[in-house]
């Protein structure tokens, strides 16, 4: 599918894993967190651009679907992109996949708003962003997945 973009990979640890055997959820959100920032320089607008031109962001709302569980020793593979872009925030979606089998183990939706760093204060995001950002919106409903 056009515009989703692998953002991040990385293993299972021991240490990831909870009293019964898998990830915990603490680290389902560390590694889609890790992804979301790679998200962004995939769309061509690095950290350094957003500080350089003043902007700000901040997470609004996030929510995670756990599907299938990750143990340690497995490799995993997140993939996404951006669903929609407002006047003061973007939406977007991430997929965690088995590396090996490309199963889907969770989706973490994220709302992201513009900020002015000054004042703390959401703000309009930037036309610069706007028009590197609209062209690569995806529409998930339309992605399959061997789930």
């Amino acid at each position: 599918m056009d515009n989703v973009f692998e953002v991040y990979r990385s293993v299972v640890f021991p240490w990831h894993c909870d009293h019964i055997g898998h990830m915990n959820v603490r680290w389902y959100a560390h590694h889609f967190d890790d992804a979301g920032f790679h998200l962004w320089s995939v769309a061509g607008l690095s950290q350094k651009t957003m500080h350089e031109s003043g902007s700000g962001l901040v997470v609004a709302r996030i929510s995670i679907n756990y599907i299938r569980e990750m143990k340690a020793g497995d490799l995993m593979v997140i993939r996404g992109g951006f669903t929609h872009v407002g006047n003061r925030s973007i939406r977007h979606h991430l997929r965690m996949y088995d590396a090996d089998s490309d199963e889907l183990r969770a989706t973490q939706d994220t709302v992201e708003v513009f900020f002015d760093p000054e004042t703390r204060k959401s703000a309009a995001m930037p036309d610069y962003f706007r028009n590197r950002l609209e062209p690569l919106v995806v529409d998930f409903t339309q992605a399959e997945d061997r789930a």
